[in-house]
């Protein structure tokens, strides 16, 4: 049995449509409380853990900075000891918010982190708590997660475009969506994988393909959606947000495609999946 922190997030969700898992909410774990954390993972004595839950209300995080970090970084520090000190494999999802969103060249694992924000702050400390923690650990950086579930890009565009007849999106930030089926296929394989070569323990990117700015994404969210609704392109200057958006969330996957055997998936497909979930299709 795989232990999954997250029970009603985007990849709790797929997590649990397709493995042998159990998912606790925060009636069973409170990730605001690091030692309960912990005590879950002693208590139901899992074969590995995957973490798929976190503050990510990116621009209210700049408001509530502390909460964030014990949650996204406190917390995850506290599960990947007990892990080590069991001898499990642990899985942690992180995100590109952990750069500074500078340049054009996709990031590297390797690479050095700037964050722009609370968000990115708090994930970055998760990081380096759960690398701290030794044992059999992976940190998974991924991006603009997408879903049939819960509030995401996709869905926020398919209402406004069956509401409106044009829309202005931001053009200037460039990205790989990734659905969040793809994400739980991920994070399968790779607890899978560390439990017989832990040796391919560490920091891994993982994002859709091709990259993409937010608008042309949302065009071809109405093209596949059926939306008569015309994008334009503005800049992020003209769509002020209390957290500041990274420029750049191109992420190198060629880490993680060579050492799990998993290639990019295209976010067009997972976007037609989505819809055929939604029922848009």
């Amino acid at each position: 049995m795989i232990l999954v922190f997250g029970k009603t997030g985007q990849v709790a969700r797929e997590l649990a449509a397709r493995a042998d898992v159990t998912c606790l909410g925060r009636d069973a774990a409170d990730l605001a409380d690091p030692e309960a954390c912990a005590a879950a993972i002693r208590a139901r004595a899992p074969a590995a853990v995957i973490n798929a839950a976190a503050f990510t209300a990116v621009d209210a995080a700049e408001e509530h900075e502390a909460e964030a970090t014990v949650i996204n970084g406190d917390s995850p520090g506290a599960m990947a000891r007990q892990c080590a000190a069991l001898g499990l494999p642990f899985v942690q999802i992180s995100t590109d918010y952990v750069f500074d969103g500078s340049g054009d060249t996709p990031w590297r694992p390797g690479d050095a982190t700037g964050p722009l924000g609370a968000y990115g702050r708090s994930k970055l400390a998760g990081e380096r708590a759960v690398a701290g923690a030794g044992g059999t650990w992976a940190v998974l950086r991924t991006s603009w997660v997408v879903s049939a579930h819960g509030s995401n890009f996709v869905k926020t565009m398919l209402r406004l475009g069956a509401e409106r007849e044009a829309l202005t999106v931001v053009a200037d930030q460039i990205g790989g969506p990734t659905p969040a089926r793809d994400i739980a296929a991920a994070c399968l394989k790779m607890v899978e994988t560390l439990a017989s070569e832990p040796d391919k323990r560490g920091l891994y990117h993982f994002a859709g393909a091709p990259d993409v700015s937010w608008a042309g994404f949302a065009r071809t969210i109405m093209a596949q959606g059926g939306r008569d609704c015309t994008i334009t392109d503005i800049p992020s200057s003209d769509y002020p947000t209390p957290a500041v958006r990274p420029a750049n969330s191109r992420l190198d996957c060629s880490g993680f495609e060579t050492a799990f055997d998993m290639k990019r998936p295209d976010w067009r497909d997972g976007l037609a999946a989505i819809l055929n979930d939604l029922g848009e299709t």
